[in-house]
């Protein structure tokens, strides 16, 4: 009788934690700020976890609860239009504001998923990232 509860309680995450992220260098306070916390075989594609809430002049806080603890890349970008995707010009260069975790340099496209990864721990891990 006990075994299924066991089955059940395996299953489960064995930790959770809250990623903080903090979006700095917000324009205007215009639109929202859309964040999304991805994994490696997800990264710059339909990551799992996502929020987004109204942008604030400066810096915009956001925070994902009930993260596995692990290893996660963190990316962020201003919709000031609010139609839910980064907009890009003809070439695919982003027309609005867009950053990573650790500060993960785009020059020619986007930065590796190693270049923005962080260490997610139990408890709350503070995940800044600069629009640029």
């Amino acid at each position: 009788l006990h075994l299924p509860c066991a089955l059940l309680l395996a299953a489960l995450p064995a930790s959770a934690a809250t990623v903080e992220v903090r979006v700095t260098n917000v324009a205007g306070g215009k639109g929202k700020v859309n964040v999304a916390v991805c994994d490696r075989a997800r990264f710059l594609k339909q990551c799992t976890y996502h929020a987004s809430v109204p942008a604030r002049a400066g810096e915009t806080v956001v925070a994902l609860r009930d993260i596995p603890a692990g290893t996660w890349a963190v990316l962020a970008y201003q919709d000031e239009n609010e139609n839910g995707e980064l907009d890009r010009n003809f070439i695919g260069i982003p027309k609005e504001n867009y950053g990573f975790s650790r500060d993960a340099a785009s020059k020619f496209g986007p930065p590796g998923f190693d270049d923005a990864a962080i260490e997610v721990r139990d408890g709350t891990t503070v995940a800044p990232v600069k629009l640029h």
